[in-house]
């Protein structure tokens, strides 16, 4: 008894192209054209001094824009914390009076602290970046 092999073959139809490797030359083409054109505007001093300005007024506004991102958030912060003090001496009445359990002045006590600390250590990061 004889066995006859079987012989697998794929064959296209239409030719395929291979999505990849297109993605890749083009990707490749941009790189190109990106080096030659930063290779051709360094050449330039106008374009030079543009890009120098526009770096530094990018990096001016990035520090000033955290800055005021660590402000703002310190004073919601501290908004919080004044929230919580509120909420601490109404739980503080309210145990006085017997209405109330010591878990709920110690949640509010711990409430208003970490946040006031959140607030007053942002402002202190805002100081040490100045100097």
């Amino acid at each position: 008894m004889v066995r006859a092999r079987q012989v697998c073959v794929i064959v296209a139809l239409q030719p395929v192209k291979i999505e990849a490797v297109t993605q890749v030359s083009m990707a490749r083409k941009l790189g190109v054209v990106a080096r030659v054109a930063a290779q051709q505007a360094g050449r330039s001093r106008t374009l030079s001094a543009f890009m120098k300005g526009a770096r530094a007024t990018a990096r001016a506004f990035g520090h000033v824009a955290h800055q005021l991102w660590l402000e703002v958030t310190g004073f919601v912060f501290l908004a919080m914390a004044g929230l919580g003090a509120v909420a601490l001496v109404r739980e503080y009445a309210k145990y006085q009076a017997g209405r109330a359990t010591a878990s709920r002045i110690a949640v509010a006590i711990c409430f208003t602290v970490t946040f006031a600390w959140f607030g007053v250590t942002s402002f202190w990061r805002v100081r040490k970046r100045r100097s």
